[in-house]
């Protein structure tokens, strides 16, 4: 096996025009593709940053909620890399996002902050 990297990561949502709008308006993601599949009454928003990483970004009818908050068993949050966590904490804030206080971690003593995208789903920016 010769994995090169990770292809893309996918989420769920209950409310995909939020979730849209939170992706990328907020976040700053760019819509690489957005398919309607009429079959699953389902969206799929395929989301990039950078040209490198992808979201790809699912509404389904028949979602269920987490198991529990935030320790569900498997992905436990997803981080994101920015230059300046303070700065981009202060972004969020001002576009009504909760955010947690800046912490540093204690292992590379990098900044990082956590939030969560309109579905509850765990995230984080880590300072880069």
């Amino acid at each position: 096996m010769n994995i090169k990297g990770i292809h893309h990561i996918a989420i769920l949502t209950d409310d995909y025009l939020t979730s849209k709008r939170f992706y990328t308006e907020i976040l700053g993601f760019e819509v690489l593709e957005e398919t309607y599949r009429a079959e699953r009454d389902s969206y799929k928003l395929d989301l990039g940053i950078a040209g490198r990483y992808q979201i790809e970004l699912f509404s389904f009818p028949d979602f269920r909620e987490r198991a529990s908050y935030p320790e569900a068993k498997g992905l436990r949050h997803l981080a994101f890399s920015v230059p300046d966590v303070a700065a981009a904490r202060a972004e969020l804030l001002q576009k009504g996002v909760a955010v947690q206080e800046v912490r540093v971690d204690a292992l590379t003593n990098k900044k990082f902050v956590f939030f969560t995208d309109p579905n509850g789903q765990p995230l984080e920016l880590y300072e880069d």
